[in-house]
């Protein structure tokens, strides 16, 4: 079966969540399909090619699920970019805004070594915003950014647009 097509059957719409006006998209659908979930990790993988990373950003909570598996198909560390206050030691923070407010974000200041690759993973390109404060995370704790992949890019919100300025490949394997 074709990989998009499958995605788009296991992920759900959910209205009103998480608060009224918002269309959500449930992925735990195709996280509990083996094949849709495989499928998805080795797609991110084949995009960017084995080698070419060294860590993997998963921004919280539905971006670690991604992107740890991904990191273990390119023999890279795994990095977690968790909102403020979850991670225990020095950090980096990021305020940004989001459809429906504003968050920070947070990444450990010792994660990476100078220059090194490190790809960004996330679920959902929706204003760009999440994605642009990561990609700010990155560099400013010495990452090189080597792209941005996303299981679902949202293309009625401006995401695409915030991030092109960014220099970042924006990898999206479904656009909706």
């Amino acid at each position: 079966m074709d990989l998009q097509k499958l995605i788009l059957e296991r992920v759900r719409d959910v209205r009103d969540y998480p608060q009224e006006g918002i269309l959500f998209k449930d992925i735990t659908p195709l996280l509990a399909d083996h094949v849709a979930f495989a499928g998805v990790v080795d797609a991110i993988v084949a995009h960017h090619g084995r080698g070419t990373i060294d860590k993997v950003v998963g921004i919280e909570a539905r971006g670690f699920i991604l992107a740890a598996p991904v990191a273990y198909h390119f023999g890279a560390g795994f990095v977690p970019v968790r909102k403020r206050g979850k991670l225990p030691s020095n950090t980096h923070e990021e305020t940004y805004d989001l459809e429906y407010g504003t968050a920070t974000i947070e990444m450990h200041t010792d994660a990476f070594l100078p220059g090194e690759r490190v790809l960004i993973v996330d679920d959902v390109l929706a204003t760009g915003g999440t994605a642009g404060a990561a990609i700010e995370l990155v560099r400013r704790g010495g990452g090189t950014v080597a792209g941005l992949s996303v299981l679902l890019e949202l293309s009625f919100l401006p995401g695409r647009q915030r991030l092109d300025g960014s220099g970042v490949d924006v990898h999206s394997l479904v656009t909706v």
